[in-house]
């Protein structure tokens, strides 16, 4: 069963013109820099710790099993909201059991790049996606030029109107190795595979094809405007609504920021959209049939995700050693995403 061809991220469309410079990313860690913003508060009771945990060159999972370890916990028993890049330093929040015996000795864990900050009570253990977003700050090295032309009015843009939310490289895997993995699922030639690493492979190749949809939409200039037969999602929220014939109301709720057009992510039944818009989706689905009948047979429902990424409190400062550009994106973006509507990175450590 052939591979089917996909256009890889740094081939995906721009929305908002080329990159205004070339530059060098994550040259050192702290050049990328994570704060992750649950939106809630600690209960301050309960029968769990929240770490506030500061990690430098160390990805998520490694940093559970470290704390579990440290713990004296089953790595089961770790909660955290969201995976962090590893070549960075990141503030995050993690659960674990409330130890019954006095506070573990967290500072053997310094050595490691993992520093717990802060501890309070919580009544329950922290699930994946239970955060608001991230705030970013990344500095981007070796740029090519001195003056960077039209970088307010590309900021504002972006500020206005928001950016094409892909998913980024980090889903894909080196070299899009889930995306091959994924097909050898779907043709049967995987193996045995941990549930926890198919569901990697499944997720990649929903978010290939979510990727594919909105190319097309930028490429016709409409992923930011609502169209008949779009599914919008409301704002800070996974519900959405049919949307067959537009009206007034609609078109403001939209351009407001209020609402947003939305593309599939592949499962199961039916595609909510209609008209032109389920045309389009139906279109880019028949690139990927193995994939699409695949997604469907491990079980995987039809969901939506919003074809628009709204960015916050954006700004970028020159400074002696290159770029540094501060934003908060909703939990789910990729801050890779943006920066290629503003430079053309090369990165300095592999994904």
């Amino acid at each position: 069963m052939l591979l089917p061809s996909w256009i890889p991220v740094d081939a995906l469309p721009r929305a908002h013109g080329a990159p205004l410079a070339c530059g060098r990313l994550r040259a050192r860690p702290e050049d990328f820099w994570v704060e992750e913003q649950l939106g809630f508060a600690p209960d301050g009771e309960g029968d769990h710790l929240l770490l506030w945990v500061r990690k430098t060159s160390a990805n998520t999972e490694w940093a559970a099993r470290r704390l579990a370890r440290v713990s004296g916990v089953s790595v089961s028993t770790v909660g955290y909201a969201g995976l962090k890049d590893r070549h960075a330093v990141t503030l995050q929040w993690f659960s674990i059991p409330r130890p019954r015996e006095g506070m573990p000795d967290w500072s053997i864990l310094v050595e490691e790049g993992i520093e717990v900050l802060e501890a309070h009570p919580h009544r329950r253990k922290l699930k994946r996606g239970a955060l608001a977003g991230n705030r970013f700050e990344i500095l981007v090295r070796e740029l090519d030029r001195e003056t960077i032309v039209g970088l307010d009015e590309r900021l504002a843009t972006i500020g206005a109107r928001g950016i094409p939310n892909y998913f980024g490289e980090q889903r894909f895997g080196h070299d899009h190795s889930n995306l091959v993995r994924a097909h050898a699922l779907f043709a049967g030639t995987a193996g045995r595979v941990p549930r926890h690493q198919s569901g990697l492979w499944l997720s990649a190749a929903r978010s290939q094809i979510f990727n594919e949809v909105l190319a097309e939409r930028v490429l016709r200039g409409d992923w930011d405007r609502p169209l008949d037969g779009d599914c919008l999602q409301l704002a800070g929220s996974n519900s959405y609504f049919l949307a067959e014939t537009l009206d007034a109301t609609t078109q403001t709720r939209c351009e407001g920021m209020d609402v947003h057009p939305t593309g599939p992510l592949w499962g199961k039944g039916e595609l909510p959209s209609r008209g032109s818009v389920r045309q389009l989706e139906d279109e880019v689905g028949m690139r990927f049939p193995t994939w699409c009948d695949g997604l469907a047979a491990f079980g995987l429902a039809q969901e939506r995700r919003s074809l628009r990424l709204p960015v916050a409190d954006l700004s970028a400062q020159r400074v002696d050693d290159g770029l540094l550009l501060t934003f908060s994106l909703p939990a789910g973006a990729y801050a890779t995403t943006l920066l290629r509507e503003l430079v053309d990175v090369s990165e300095a450590a592999a994904i």
